[in-house]
């Protein structure tokens, strides 16, 4: 069975840091990009940011630039986003999801056309 399973998610205060992690198992990791997204109370979900762990490749929103850092480790299946300088509007149910890698991997990530999902975690960041 295919899983991706999401942690780290929790309480911290405007201008702290959190690390996610997403645990991949039941696909071949590296022929996969995974991707972070987040959903706020009341708006779309959007995307966050993304890493095509076998190439090192990475995408980040702009609202993210700076403070978050998206990373892999092929060993362990995993892919992490550290969280810095937090701030309320990063608050939201975060969800990591894997796209296949193919030449259109990443417009699949913009559109959020992804082949798997994970439950989210939640992140709530206080002012």
């Amino acid at each position: 069975d295919v899983q991706l399973q999401a942690s780290g998610g929790g309480l911290v205060q405007a201008g702290g840091s959190l690390r996610l992690s997403c645990a991949a198992s039941g696909f071949t990791f590296d022929d996969y990009a995974i991707g972070w997204f987040r959903q706020a109370p009341g708006k779309e979900r959007e995307g966050v940011s993304c890493i095509s762990v076998s190439d090192g490749t990475t995408y980040y929103a702009d609202s993210v630039k700076g403070r978050f850092t998206i990373s892999g480790d092929n060993a362990k299946n995993t892919v992490y986003l550290q969280m810095n300088s937090l701030k309320p509007e990063d608050t939201a149910v975060y969800y990591c999801a894997a796209v296949l890698i193919t030449p259109t991997w990443y417009h699949n990530y913009e559109v959020m056309a992804m082949d798997y999902w994970g439950k989210g975690t939640l992140v709530t960041v206080s002012s």
